[in-house]
C-alpha cells in the first residue's frame, strides 16, 4: 500500500494530518511519502484538491469527484463536523478498505 500526504506550506492543517497519518501508518508498518506542491500547475498535475490531500495507491479516498484541484486548504467532514484534517478514526476506516 502506497501512502502520499500532498500539501503546502501556507496551510497549517497538513501538519495535523501529518501527524494523524504518521501514527496509522506506523502501527501498521507502512511508510507515508510527503509532496510538496508549489505551484497551481503542479496542483493540477497531481490532482491537487487542496491541502493536505491523502492518496491511497494514488487514489484521494476522501474525494467526491467534484472538489477543484488547487493551492487551497481543505475541508474534511469529520463526526465532529468540518476539519482541516480527516480524524484518526477516519484514516484507520480508509486503510481497512
Amino acid at each position: 500500500m502506497r501512502l502520499e500526504l500532498l500539501y503546502f506550506d501556507d496551510c497549517p492543517n497538513w501538519k495535523v494530518a501529518a501527524e494523524r497519518l504518521d501514527d496509522v501508518a506506523r502501527r501498521r508498518g507502512l511508510p507515508v511519502e510527503r509532496r510538496l506542491v508549489r505551484t497551481p500547475e503542479e496542483a493540477e498535475a497531481a490532482r491537487f484538491r487542496g491541502s493536505p490531500t491523502i492518496l491511497v495507491d494514488g487514489e484521494d479516498p476522501f474525494a467526491s469527484g467534484d472538489e477543484p484541484f488547487g493551492l487551497a486548504c481543505r475541508v474534511y467532514q469529520t463526526p465532529d463536523g468540518p476539519a482541516g484534517s480527516p480524524t484518526t478514526a477516519q484514516l484507520e476506516e480508509i486503510l481497512d478498505a
